[in-house]
């Protein structure tokens, strides 16, 4: 789920909160400056991570920027598969990458080693499979919308991204053998949660 602020006040309201996941955050702002919102963030100690994106990009403004206390910074124009990668990489450097490895049912996932097995058997997955299940299980017992989960595990997401998600969740639980670990909470997303 994407919240907006368009205002630093708001923002630093928001981040008081500690529920983020990431702040995306841009220099210039209508009541202040992002620099100045990075650094009041930081103050009170909240550790989410922090991308700067903006047009000031010379190399004074990034260093301020990291100075602040940003986590990475991206200069506008910008690709959005880079926005999308730097996302995932703050993301495995923050704690929001899967557990290295889950063992329940008979079934090992080893994300380290991108390995999937059933009952000893080694079982291949596709690299979206795997970028599929690494969201899901980064946020595992939360509900993930679909339209995050697409926009983490598809570098360009084309219109036919959404019927595609489905062919790859249900490939997803075939492959596993149990379909309680990915579950559709209709209306809202999927979670992934270990099988009792």
């Amino acid at each position: 789920m994407v919240t907006l602020a368009a205002r630093a006040s708001t923002g630093h309201k928001l981040a008081m909160t500690g529920e983020f996941d990431l702040a995306i955050v841009d220099v210039m702002l209508p009541d202040g400056s992002g620099f100045d919102l990075c650094r009041a963030i930081r103050e009170q100690a909240v550790l989410t991570p922090i991308l700067f994106l903006s047009a000031r990009g010379e190399v004074s403004d990034r260093i301020e920027g990291l100075d602040a206390g940003a986590d990475d910074y991206l200069r506008k124009p910008f690709a959005l598969a880079e926005l999308h990668a730097r996302v995932r990489a703050l993301g495995r450097r923050h704690g929001l990458a899967a557990q290295p490895r889950l063992e329940q049912a008979g079934t090992t996932i080893d994300f380290a080693g991108r390995r999937l097995s059933r009952e000893g058997r080694e079982v291949p997955l596709t690299a979206r499979e795997w970028a599929v299940l690494e969201v899901l299980a980064a946020r595992a017992g939360r509900v993930v919308s679909r339209d995050e989960v697409i926009e983490s595990a598809w570098p360009d997401p084309g219109p036919g991204a959404s019927e595609s998600l489905d062919v790859i969740v249900s490939r997803l639980r075939r492959k596993l053998g149990e379909s309680a670990w990915i579950r559709t909470v209709r209306g809202h997303g999927l979670v992934f949660e270990l099988p009792s």
